[in-house]
Order: structure tokens, then C-alpha cells, then sequence
């Protein structure tokens, strides 16, 4: 199932029931898992691993050299996961050498045109990018979160599992799980409560957590006290130990 037009190196390795559809072009250390379908016009290199049952629409860039100008053509890593839906015109790059020599992405992601995922990014599973949402290098995205379109996220940031950003918006700053974002400079407007109940949370759970948002964010008191005082009076559900804990670990700072 493979094109004529397509082109692809001896040395990659296409497992069984791989398509590749024409004009594609497959480079030498690309290996590509079990019925994963590659449209028209993608452009695979680099040492680049791809799972199983993934659909790469036309004219795609898949590892390809990480966009800093400190790269210099070593030899680092893209790995994605199983059952991912990359559309139009999406690039992910390969990472540099800064760190674990490796971009990540997990299983069942959605990846929508014209969405960019940089060097050395880490995707956790089921995270959904819409059109043209762009990651800086070294983002972390967790489990679950979902970017709006045309949304930009700056170098280093952390978005918690559970988020949800608004569209068009400039993410400089950590986003805690469970919480939604909006704005051109964007801001926190309090807890993801329709995504967490459509994920089968409970409303105690989810009444937790917007107490906690309510103790940290709107009592008008230092950070650091919010978080104790969130940790002595509330439940120690693991919700709320993982948000806490996604908050004492900010390097970047977290949105207010």
C-alpha cells in the first residue's frame, strides 16, 4: 500500500499494513508502526519513531531539525505513541541536545492543522491541539488538556492535566490542572467544571477543587500561604494533592 511516487529509504522501517500515500517522502532512521496510514506530501526524517494505527494527513512535517540555531545536526529523537491524529500542515520537530535528546508525543492525541510542536516538548496522552495552536520548546502539556486556536505557548511552560486554554491567547506562565485560561494575556477563570464532569469526575471532586481555587487564588494572601492552607482545611483527595503539588513545583511561575 505504498505509492509510486512515493519516497522512502531502504533504511526505514514500515511495518505491516503501513500506507504511504504519494509524494510522501520517508527518511533513513524513520520507523513507522502497524497500520499507521501517511497521506500525500508528508515529509518524515530524522530518527523519527512512530506507533501504531496513526493517520498523518498531506503535507505534514514530522521530524524534522529543531528551529535553534545551537543545533547542530546531532542526532536527536521524535517518538510518538499510538492512535494519533496529526491533520494538515502540522510540524513537530525533533529536540535538541539541551536535555533528553528527545520531543515527545503520547497516544490519542488530535493534532490540528497548522499546529506547531517544537523541540523537546513532552505531550502526555489524549491532549487535543486546535488549529494553529503553537508550543515553544520544552513545553509540558499533561493528560487531557485541550488549546485553543492560534494560541501561543512561551519556551519551558507546564499546562496541567485536565486544562483547558482559550483560543487566541499568550501563555507565558504555568497552568495548574483542572483549570480553564482565556484572554490575550492570559488569565485563570477557575475550574474546568463541564470538561471534568464530561471525564466522569464526581461534583465532590470538582467542589474540592473549586474551593481550593477560591483559598489560593481569591483570598488575597501570599501564594505560598494559599497552598498551606489549601493542604491543612481541605480533603486530601488526589486531585487536590496533584494540583497542589503541580503548584509548589513551578519554575515558571503560575498564572494569576
Amino acid at each position: 500500500m505504498i505509492h509510486s511516487s512515493a519516497v522512502i529509504s531502504p533504511q526505514a522501517d514500515l511495518s505491516p499494513g503501513v500506507k504511504v500515500g504519494p509524494y510522501s517522502t520517508i527518511g533513513d532512521h524513520v520507523s513507522i508502526g502497524r497500520d499507521s496510514e501517511i497521506g500525500p506530501h508528508v515529509v518524515i526524517e530524522g530518527h523519527t519513531q512512530i506507533g501504531e494505527r496513526n493517520i498523518i494527513y498531506p503535507f505534514s512535517s514530522i521530524g524534522t531539525p529543531p528551529q535553534d540555531v545551537g543545533y547542530g545536526g546531532e542526532d536527536t529523537r521524535l517518538i510518538m505513541g499510538d492512535d494519533n491524529v496529526v491533520r494538515e500542515y502540522v510540524t513537530i520537530n525533533r529536540a535538541t541536545t539541551k536535555e533528553e535528546w528527545k520531543t515527545v508525543i503520547g497516544s490519542h492525541t488530535y493534532l490540528m492543522a497548522y499546529s506547531h510542536v517544537a523541540h523537546d516538548c513532552l505531550l502526555d496522552d489524549n491532549v487535543i491541539m486546535t488549529n494553529g495552536a503553537t508550543l515553544g520548546g520544552h513545553v509540558t502539556i499533561g493528560e487531557y488538556a485541550i488549546l485553543g486556536a492560534f494560541l501561543a505557548v512561551q519556551q519551558f511552560v507546564r499546562i496541567g492535566t485536565y486544562a483547558f486554554l482559550g483560543a487566541k491567547s499568550g501563555i507565558d506562565r504555568d497552568v495548574p490542572p483542572f483549570m480553564i485560561t482565556a484572554g490575550p494575556r492570559a488569565k485563570l477563570y477557575g475550574v474546568n467544571q463541564k470538561g471534568l464532569i464530561r471525564r466522569g469526575f464526581s461534583q465532590e471532586t470538582i467542589d474540592l477543587l473549586k474551593r481550593a481555587y477560591s483559598i489560593i487564588w481569591r483570598e488575597n494572601k501570599r501564594f505560598d500561604e494559599g497552598i498551606r492552607q489549601a493542604r491543612e482545611e481541605l480533603e486530601p483527595l488526589p486531585e487536590l494533592e496533584m494540583l497542589l503539588n503541580f503548584l509548589s513545583g513551578s519554575k515558571m511561575g503560575v498564572l494569576r
